[in-house]
């Protein structure tokens, strides 16, 4: 066993309880054991995963929040149906065989941040009518905050209204009975969901989201009161021993309302300033609280919180190393969180711990190639969001769910939660199996069917591996994304997997393939205007970004587009959107915490954009466009096309027989339809 991560697997206590090393598996969303948002109970699907985990070595487990009220169907208290319990302790016991420990972490889903979707808000606008009278009532209680008339982050035209004394008394009640039934099943802890990332509690204890004037409002002791009664009342009713860690944001990172803060910029904190966390942590400690699982931010700079790939690594290790000097209680960081950081940091005594949330979910053997030294066997988390948080947010439509597919929550592993239907289990009658195409569709797909013994071959005209993914990791700040590439190469190269390069197949009959899987991916959208031919496509300019000049208009402000206008701010060039939508990546399938900070780097970098904008031509100066105000000339050196990819098939694919179309050649998707695609399709063959 290597011993470079010394320091992380050593044992620390949480209270009463000793935890085998410092590695936490971070909350995450769709890793709850009790489904209670819609009143559901224990979620048997979990079973595996965690099993799978444990036996990786994970010291402490924080599974997703479990709300301790429901949102819809009348809002029943947890602690009132002991019954949606039934199942976990027989799991929790199973896990601790492997000497793992659990935090069951509880929460309030109600607040400003309340997902609030297009239809629900039509459905405000409606009134009561027998359809909506238990909606309206629902969302009566759900759609709550610390203030009068606080805008719902998603829709901020909707108000919420401010929680009673009486309601705020209710939830610590409810937090307190429903860790009790938590330590009454099994678990060693709890976590309290909670002065962080923006929800309800943490609306109390911000002054921008908190002008109450009631002893839950006003001084710093009114403001942090809800959570101090949680955390006393969990320990009255526990027990003192009973470990109660804490969710903590150690500042907001926000300008206000729906306004966040980019990492570097320099601005005014309206949320919790550091000079309050410092104030804030010793507080909590004499409440009782045991641990703090801290990072920053709120929902109004929610990619703190849920960092993406434009956020820098170890994004939120600077402040969590600077609170851990307040508190005598042991202090972890999450966010992007990588372990040779993380195990310098704890042996240094600046950090306690490490939470890992998404990489452990992508890779399940994680802690085991780390400590058998074969970190370039990991499969790396790309920061996509694309299934883990499968939430979009986009002018008008509110917070809108992401397609998903049964209990899929990652979009590099679809084995997550789904062990047993994605199995690697040897075939009884292996096939020869021909893929055309080697991006990532085509090589997830060959990895696959090499698992189960068949005999593979992928063709790929081009000299490499990797297909358009190429040139959408070429981008600066996408270093996971090579790391990934690198990754599937290295695991073609694991199986005897026959490659050929630079070859164009254009006679199918010939194969001699028992199947035959067309992976070619997709091509880039022309533009049918005058002057079209003096622009270069996105993907010639990610090939070779040096073509760019100094003034770049970029037609499309789609995902690909507002990135690459980023890209060109990162070099010093001055890039400018034209988008004909009334809004940036306007398109279901991108996550918010994504989308939301590319937003926010557009704005920090001071990048134009011209929305509901029609580019009439491209001239020898640069673009000619119309916007709602009228016609406008931008001049521009280079002008880029990003309008999307066309699925590409080769014509002599038609009237083939055992043809199997796959990925973007079938359905222009993203990186995670093309894997699922490819997990889904080795099950049918």
């Amino acid at each position: 066993m290597s011993k470079k991560y010394e320091a992380v697997f050593t044992p620390i206590e949480i209270g009463n309880v000793t935890i085998k090393n410092r590695v936490l598996l971070a909350p995450m969303e769709g890793t709850s054991m009790i489904e209670w948002m819609m009143g559901g109970g224990f979620r048997k699907e979990v079973h595996d995963f965690y099993i799978e985990r444990a036996k990786d070595g994970v010291g402490l487990m924080v599974p997703g929040m479990t709300p301790v009220r429901a949102l819809f169907g009348g809002t029943p208290w947890l602690h009132e149906h002991p019954e949606a319990f039934e199942g976990m302790k027989e799991l929790l016991d199973e896990i601790h065989q492997y000497d793992s420990k659990v935090f069951i972490q509880l929460g309030v889903f109600s607040g400003r941040n309340f997902i609030l979707s297009k239809a629900m808000s039509e459905v405000l606008d409606q009134g009561e009518t027998p359809e909506t009278k238990q909606m309206l009532q629902d969302l009566n209680i759900d759609m709550v905050a610390a203030d009068q008339d606080s805008p719902n982050v998603w829709m901020p035209e909707r108000l919420c209204r401010a929680l009673t004394v009486d309601e705020i008394h209710a939830y610590v009640q409810a937090y307190a009975k429903s860790a009790l039934l938590c330590k009454q099943n099994g678990a060693d802890g709890v976590e309290v969901h909670a002065v962080h990332e923006g929800y309800l509690m943490d609306q109390f204890t911000t002054p921008y989201t908190n002008h109450r004037t009631d002893e839950y409002g006003g001084s710093f002791e009114n403001r942090y009161r809800f959570a101090v009664e949680v955390v006393k009342e969990i320990k009255k009713l526990c027990g003192e021993d009973f470990p109660v860690s804490m969710r903590y944001s150690v500042t907001s990172k926000t300008k206000g309302y729906n306004s966040a803060a980019v990492p570097g910029e320099v601005f005014e904190e309206a949320g919790r300033t550091m000079e309050e966390s410092e104030r804030a942590i010793k507080y909590l400690e004499e409440a009782g609280v045991d641990m703090f699982n801290c990072d920053n931010g709120t929902y109004d700079a929610w990619f703190w919180a849920h960092p993406p790939v434009y956020m820098p690594l170890n994004c939120n290790l600077e402040e969590v190393q600077h609170i851990r000097k307040y508190t005598s209680k042991p202090v972890y960081c999450a966010g992007r969180m990588q372990m040779d950081v993380a195990e310098a940091a704890i042996a240094e005594k600046t950090i306690d711990g490490v939470a890992i949330g998404r990489q452990i979910l992508v890779d399940e053997k994680y802690l085991t190639k780390l400590q058998e030294g074969k970190e370039k066997d990991i499969r790396p988390c790309i920061g996509c969001h694309n299934a883990c948080l499968a939430l979009s947010n986009y002018k008008g439509v509110g917070a809108e769910m992401m397609e998903t597919t049964d209990n899929k929550y990652c979009a590099l592993n679809p084995r997550a939660f789904e062990e047993k239907k994605y199995h690697s289990l040897p075939v009884a009658h292996p096939k020869k199996i021909v893929v055309i195409g080697g991006g990532i569709g085509g090589m997830e797909f060959a990895i696959q069917a090499a698992k189960r013994g068949h005999e593979v071959a992928i063709y790929e005209k081009t000299g490499r591996l990797g297909g358009v993914f190429n040139e959408a990791a070429a981008m600066d700040f996408k270093e996971k994304d090579k790391e990934l590439l690198a990754w599937y190469e290295r695991e073609i190269g694991k199986y005897p997997i026959k490659v050929i390069l630079n070859t164009e197949v254009k006679d199918f009959e010939n194969l001699n393939a028992d199947e035959i899987v067309v992976a070619t991916g997709a091509t880039p959208r022309k533009l049918k205007l005058p002057g079209a031919e003096r622009a270069v496509d996105a993907a010639a300019f990610l090939k070779n970004q040096d073509i760019a000049g100094e003034n770049v208009v970029i037609i499309g402000g789609g995902l690909t587009g507002c990135e690459i206008a980023y890209q060109l701010a990162l070099n010093g060039k001055n890039p400018i959107i034209i988008e004909m939508q009334d809004d940036l990546m306007k398109v279901l399938g991108i996550s918010a915490a994504n989308t939301t900070m590319l937003r926010e780097l557009i704005r920090y970098y001071k990048i134009p954009v011209y929305l509901e904008s029609f580019t009439e031509c491209i001239t020898d100066k640069g673009v000619v466009l119309t916007t709602p105000e009228g016609k406008k000339e931008l001049p521009a050196d280079t002008v880029i096309i990003s309008v999307g990819y066309q699925s590409y098939i080769p014509a002599s694919v038609e009237g083939q027989e055992h043809i199997h179309i796959l990925g973007d050649a079938k359905k222009v998707g993203n990186l995670k339809t093309a894997i699922w695609d490819a997990n889904d399709l080795i099950r049918e063959i």
